[in-house]
């Protein structure tokens, strides 16, 4: 119990440096300094109003100084964070895949946020992402290094094929080179079979969501969806409980 106390601790103050860089990260500001401040007033935020969740709720998801309202995303990432990383501990327990699973969810809920806000996914962030993958998977057990460049060739293959099929078509681009590269970092931590896995199930939830705005805010079909905030939480479920579900579908069709 009080390894998870620990775990829901850091995971709250990671969280919040987390939003740091969501904010900042795509205005190419300096993740360091200078301290956090109101985007709207500017006034600097102080350590008392800067405790994760807590001072969201205590200030009323407002700025003390202009009132200008806290954006929810906020709080949101600083519950999304420790939430994944006592999850991944309830799988992994105090291994090593613990810590560089919680590293790739804080990636993933990094990108994911970006870009449902800016519609960008910075390489910034995927292409270290990528980088350490391919280092960790020369030690991994469940997956080597020759799986790990499958992986990634798979996942950022499929969206590669489907990117230049669409340009060819439309002569124009369906999605960006983004979720591209995305997935390199994705296929090369998961594998190739999580990698495909976590393209149909966010291609999926995408659909499901763009059907749903379609019929209920008026929007058309050329509507864009960022498929990187669809990315990310079914790479999530993919390192989770992929396996658990794959095998659960296939059961289905077994002979009795």
């Amino acid at each position: 119990m009080e390894t998870i106390i620990a775990i829901i601790g850091f995971g709250l103050v990671w969280g919040s440096f987390l939003n740091v860089v969501i904010y900042r990260l795509p205005r190419r500001k300096s993740l360091i300094k200078p301290a956090s401040s109101c985007p709207q007033c500017g006034q600097k935020i102080k350590p008392y109003d800067n405790i994760p969740i807590f001072s969201y709720l205590l200030l009323k998801g407002k700025c003390r100084s202009c009132g200008a309202k806290i954006p929810f995303s906020y709080p949101l990432v600083e519950i999304l964070t420790p939430l994944c990383f006592v999850l991944l501990f309830l799988y992994y327990g105090g291994k090593v895949h613990f810590f560089t699973s919680c590293l790739f969810a804080s990636l993933l809920i990094v990108l994911g946020f970006i870009d449902y806000f800016h519609q960008v996914l910075p390489d910034e962030l995927t292409l270290p992402g990528l980088g350490l993958a391919l280092v960790y998977s020369l030690v991994r057990e469940d997956l080597g290094f020759t799986q790990s460049l499958l992986g990634a060739a798979v996942g950022a293959g499929f969206l590669f094929l489907v990117y230049g099929s669409y340009y060819l078509l439309r002569k124009k681009e369906g999605m960006g080179m983004g979720d591209v590269t995305m997935m390199l970092l994705v296929g090369a931590y998961l594998g190739w079979k999580m990698a495909f896995f976590t393209l149909i199930l966010a291609s999926f939830v995408g659909a499901l969501v763009g059907l749903l705005l379609i019929l209920f805010k008026r929007k058309n079909f050329q509507y864009s969806l960022p498929f990187g905030t669809f990315l990310a939480p079914a790479a999530f479920v993919a390192l989770l409980w992929g396996e658990r579900i794959i095998h659960a579908y296939l059961s289905l069709y077994k002979s009795p």
